[in-house]
């Protein structure tokens, strides 16, 4: 098992076995590989990431979860949700922010669900109502800096239908500046103009 951390379009792996996806990362030239788990360790591989030179880190120790524990550690930690939202038509719903094609998504408030944030932040975000949750998707993991913070940022996914035909808003106050509906087989065109870690969730769902 692993647990893939973005630092900006970079992945980290902690992992706690080496599968082929990762053993090819382990040999890059631009790589770093740890597999001793201490305090120092830690440090180095969140120093390693973020040098310009380096472009993925596998970080392996037996026990995934001591060693999600420690690294965690390092960072302040914001939960977040959002939804990959379809319509009748299986297409899909894309909002344009900072640049970037994006899904809906934003941090939990106190004293809501995982579940509830993930619907409120797209029905803030895109003007969406009457939206059905059908599944858990999956999470993902990213960091940046916020001030003198080190963030990091896990989003949860949903994956949530909404009847068509009804009106896209665009919440321009949080950088929004464009929705539109994208048919399934198109979304690849849009993966490099995403985040990693969007055009992951959308890859894994236009994969099932």
């Amino acid at each position: 098992m692993f647990i893939k951390i973005y630092f900006d379009e970079k992945p980290l792996f902690l992992c706690d076995e080496i599968n082929e996806l990762i053993n090819e990362y382990v040999h890059h030239d631009d790589a770093v590989f740890i597999d001793e788990l201490n305090s120092h360790t830690v440090k180095a591989m969140v120093h390693e990431m973020q040098l310009q030179k380096i472009h993925a880190g596998v970080f392996f120790h037996e026990s995934l979860e001591k060693l999600r524990k420690e690294f965690f550690k390092k960072f302040t930690i914001i939960q977040a949700a959002g939804g990959l939202v379809t319509n009748e038509l299986d297409e899909v719903m894309l909002i344009f922010r900072r640049g970037k094609w994006d899904l809906p998504k934003g941090k939990l408030d106190k004293g809501e669900t995982i579940e509830q944030c993930a619907v409120r932040e797209v029905e803030e975000e895109t003007g969406l109502k009457d939206i059905t949750v059908e599944s858990l998707l999956q999470s993902t993991f990213h960091t940046y800096h916020e001030g003198s913070r080190f963030i990091l940022k896990e989003s949860i996914w949903y994956k949530m239908k909404v009847n068509n035909g009804q009106k896209l808003t665009p919440q321009t106050e949080e950088g929004i500046m464009e929705i539109k509906w994208v048919k399934k087989d198109k979304l690849n065109l849009y993966f490099d103009v995403s985040y990693p870690s969007i055009a992951e969730v959308l890859q894994t769902w236009s994969d099932k």
